[in-house]
């Protein structure tokens, strides 16, 4: 259990099951863990016990939730979080009905994702200098993320067992340890050949290990452990910041643009869903959405016939 995040015991059982049964990420276990402890702690001032919530509880709990300010998207979440724990415990027969069954979900609006351009992405990719190991190991991860479009999760956690480099692929562990196989290009290839190679990855090696895994992890912090989520993000930041699109950038940017580039140069949206490893065909055409954007960027610059008004 999470200090200072306890639940009521529905709630550690729903998210056991959400872990054991369902294999959702430990990060979506703790974002349910956050919205359901609110949820618990609001019925609890309202001396109402989870078994006995009615839907006009959970309507009246959606509209605190807005009273305090909350985003749209994240009164959404919320909500799904509360629907999922009526939901178990109806399905384990510890309710007779569950109240969320008819709560309506609100409507998070769609935003197209950013996307950098290939030159701002040729720029970034150019940003890490040198031939040192720190270089190597900034220029692989840099190449990775745009090459495969990993999740920055599935670049960390990166193990050895995972590449495959003498056929350029390699093997991620998307959410809810769903798992895929990722082409590696060349640039991403040759990134991660030097970086692996004796002047790279093995001048971060501690004399000792501090954990186990770490010694499996491709890529290394500066200390010689496996690399955070947030050393990641820091060296994107970094470069970022160096070539002007500080503000910018994230990983999920680099993702975004992998998926938005190969669209418009004619990849085919199942290819595209299955290296991106999307479970829905609907969560990949967003980027459509991106790539017809583009079309009309260029089209109304270029087209001498475009810019004509109604």
């Amino acid at each position: 259990m999470t200090v200072g995040l306890t639940v009521p015991l529905e709630v550690e059982d729903l998210l056991m099951w959400l872990a054991a049964e369902k294999g959702r990420s430990p990060n979506t276990i703790a974002a349910y863990r956050r919205d359901l402890r609110r949820y618990t702690l609001w019925l609890e001032e309202r001396g109402t016990a989870v078994v006995d919530v009615t839907e006009r509880d959970i309507n009246e709990h959606v509209a605190a939730l807005r009273a305090q300010g909350l985003a749209q998207a994240s009164v959404a979440r919320a909500l799904v979080a509360v629907r999922s724990l009526h939901r178990f415990l109806a399905e384990e027969g510890r309710v007779a009905l569950d109240p969320s069954s008819h709560v309506e979900q609100p409507q998070v609006a769609r935003g197209l994702p950013k996307a950098l351009t290939e030159d701002e992405v040729g720029r970034l990719l150019a940003a890490p200098v040198g031939d040192d190991p720190i270089a190597r190991r900034d220029r692989a991860i840099l190449e990775v993320l745009y090459g495969t479009a990993l999740r920055v999760s599935e670049l960390v956690g990166l193990s050895f067992g995972a590449l495959d480099l003498d056929d350029a692929l390699l093997r991620a562990f998307g959410k809810g340890s769903k798992e895929r196989i990722v082409p590696v290009g060349g640039h991403a290839l040759r990134a991660l050949v030097a970086w692996l190679d004796e002047g790279g990855r093995p001048q971060l090696v501690p004399e000792r290990w501090r954990r186990r895994d770490d010694a499996d992890a491709v890529f290394l912090g500066a200390r010689g452990g496996r690399l955070t989520r947030q050393g990641a993000w820091d060296i994107l930041r970094r470069h970022a910041e160096r070539v002007g699109l500080s503000g910018t950038l994230s990983p999920h940017v680099l993702r975004h643009s992998c998926a938005t580039h190969m669209l418009d140069h004619g990849a085919d949206i199942r290819a595209v869903q299955e290296l991106l490893g999307h479970a829905s065909i609907s969560t990949t055409q967003v980027y459509t959405l991106v790539s017809t954007e583009r079309l009309w960027d260029v089209y109304r610059a270029a087209h001498p016939r475009a810019a004509v008004a109604l």
